[in-house]
C-alpha cells in the first residue's frame, strides 16, 4: 500500500560513480515529485504548528525541515542543469552522481551545519515530517497497520546502519535505543499476529523511530563535518607553512638587494603546534591561523613591493637612457651623468632606493625639459 506522503527516492550509484542515464533520469523525476509534495506538506505542517499549543517545542523541527527542503531544492536545480535534457556523456554522469552524493553543507537552525548528502537530507526530511505529523495529530490519512509496521522495520534497519557508524565511546546509548526499538517492534508484530488492537502503540513507536533516526543522522553529519574541518585546518597549516617558507625566502632576497628593506616579522605557523580535535579549541586555533595568514600576506606584500620598486626603477633607467641621445647638447651631458650614476647605484647591493629614486626623478626632469 502506497503512502500519501512524500518518501525519499532511492539514489542511484555512489559518489563519483558512472551509472546509466535512465537511472539518473528516473531519480531526477522521483526527486522532482518528492520536492513538490514535500513543499505542500511543509506548508500544511507549518500552518498547523502555528496553531498548536506546543508551537514553541515544534518550531525547531519545522525550521530544520524548511532548511533541508531548501537545500534539496537547490541541489535539485543543479542536477537538472547538469542533466541538460539528457545530453550527458560518462563524465557528465559522474558529475551527476557526485552532486547527488556530495555534501550539501547546509546551515541548519541555531548555526548548526549539517554536512549531509542529498539522499541523507531527503531521509532526514522524511523523518522530521513524520515526527511532526504525529505530534500535530495529522495522521488521519496514514496507511494501514500492516504497511506502517513494514515501514517501521525499514526505519529500524536504517537506524541499525547508523548505529554501526557511531564511535565506540558514544555507542552505548545509541545501541540501547536500537535494542529498545527492536524489542518494541517485535512486541508490536506479535500483537498484530494475534489480532490485538495496536492503534495506540504504532504512533508512539513511529515517533520514537523517526526521532532516533533524525538524531543519529544529525550526529553522523556533525561528526563528518568535524573530521572534515580538522582535515581542512591541517591543509591550511600545510599551506601556511609553505607560504611562510616562501615569504622568508622573499624577505632574505629583499634584504640582500634593497637597503632599508622592510623589517616585518614572518610568523612561523608551526609554533602553534598540532591542530586540536576539540571543536571549541579548533575554533580558537583556526582564528590564530587566520591571523598568521594575514600577517604572512602583509609581510609578502611589503617585501615584494620593495623588490618591485627596485625593478621598476631599473626599468625606468633603461627606458630613459634610450631617450638621452635625443636631448640637446646642453642637457645631454647632465642626463648621461645621471644615467651613469644611476647604474652605479644599481650595481651596489643592497641598493639605496631613495638615492636611486632621486636620480631617476632628476633624469625624468631633464627629459621633460626637452618637451
Amino acid at each position: 500500500m502506497s503512502t500519501p506522503f512524500a518518501v525519499a527516492p532511492r539514489a542511484p550509484g555512489s559518489m563519483g560513480r558512472d551509472v546509466p542515464a535512465e537511472d539518473l533520469l528516473a531519480y531526477l523525476e522521483a526527486l522532482t515529485t518528492w520536492r513538490e509534495r514535500r513543499r505542500l506538506e511543509l506548508d500544511q505542517l507549518d500552518e498547523a504548528a502555528m496553531r498548536s499549543p506546543d508551537r514553541a517545542q515544534l518550531t525547531g523541527d519545522v525550521m530544520l525541515s524548511m532548511t533541508l527542503w531548501k537545500a534539496v531544492a537547490d541541489r535539485h536545480d543543479l542536477l537538472v542543469a547538469a542533466w541538460d535534457s539528457g545530453r550527458v556523456i560518462a563524465q557528465d554522469r559522474i558529475r551527476l552522481t557526485t552532486l547527488i552524493w556530495g555534501r550539501l553543507d547546509q546551515n541548519a537552525v541555531e548555526g548548526t551545519t549539517l554536512a549531509v548528502s542529498l539522499p541523507e537530507a531527503c531521509r532526514l526530511s522524511d523523518s522530521l515530517a513524520s515526527s511532526l505529523r504525529r505530534a500535530l495529530g495529522l495522521d488521519g490519512t496514514e496507511p494501514g497497520t500492516e504497511h506502517r509496521v513494514k515501514e517501521l522495520r525499514a526505519s529500524i534497519e536504517r537506524i541499525r546502519d547508523l548505529v554501526a557508524g557511531v564511535p565506540a565511546s558514544r555507542a552505548a546509548s545509541a545501541q540501547e535505543a536500537l535494542v529498545d526499538l527492536d524489542r518494541r517492534l517485535v512486541d508490536l508484530r506479535d500483537r498484530v499476529r494475534r489480532g490485538a488492537d495496536v492503534g495506540g502503540l504504532v504512533g508512539p513507536l513511529e515517533i520514537m523511530a523517526a526521532t532516533t533516526e533524525r538524531d543519529l543522522i544529525v550526529a553522523a553529519a556533525n561528526r563528518t563535518r568535524a573530521r572534515d574541518r580538522v582535515e581542512d585546518v591541517k591543509a591550511t597549516v600545510a599551506d601556511l607553512t609553505a607560504r611562510g617558507e616562501a615569504v622568508r625566502g622573499l624577505a632574505a632576497t629583499c634584504v640582500a638587494k634593497v637597503a632599508d628593506a622592510p623589517t616585518l616579522a614572518v610568523p612561523d605557523v608551526t609554533a602553534l603546534g598540532e591542530p586540536p580535535t576539540d571543536p571549541d579549541e579548533l575554533d580558537a586555533y583556526a582564528t590564530r591561523l587566520d591571523r598568521v595568514g594575514r600577517a604572512l600576506e602583509m609581510a609578502r606584500g611589503a617585501y615584494a613591493g620593495a623588490l618591485e620598486r627596485r625593478s621598476d626603477l631599473a626599468e625606468q633607467v633603461d627606458r630613459d637612457e634610450r631617450r638621452v641621445p635625443d636631448l640637446p647638447g646642453h642637457l645631454r651631458g647632465d642626463a648621461e651623468a645621471l644615467v651613469r650614476r644611476s647604474r652605479e647605484i644599481l650595481a651596489i647591493t643592497p641598493t639605496d632606493l631613495g638615492h636611486l629614486g632621486a636620480l631617476t626623478a632628476a633624469l625624468a626632469a631633464y627629459l621633460g625639459a626637452r618637451r
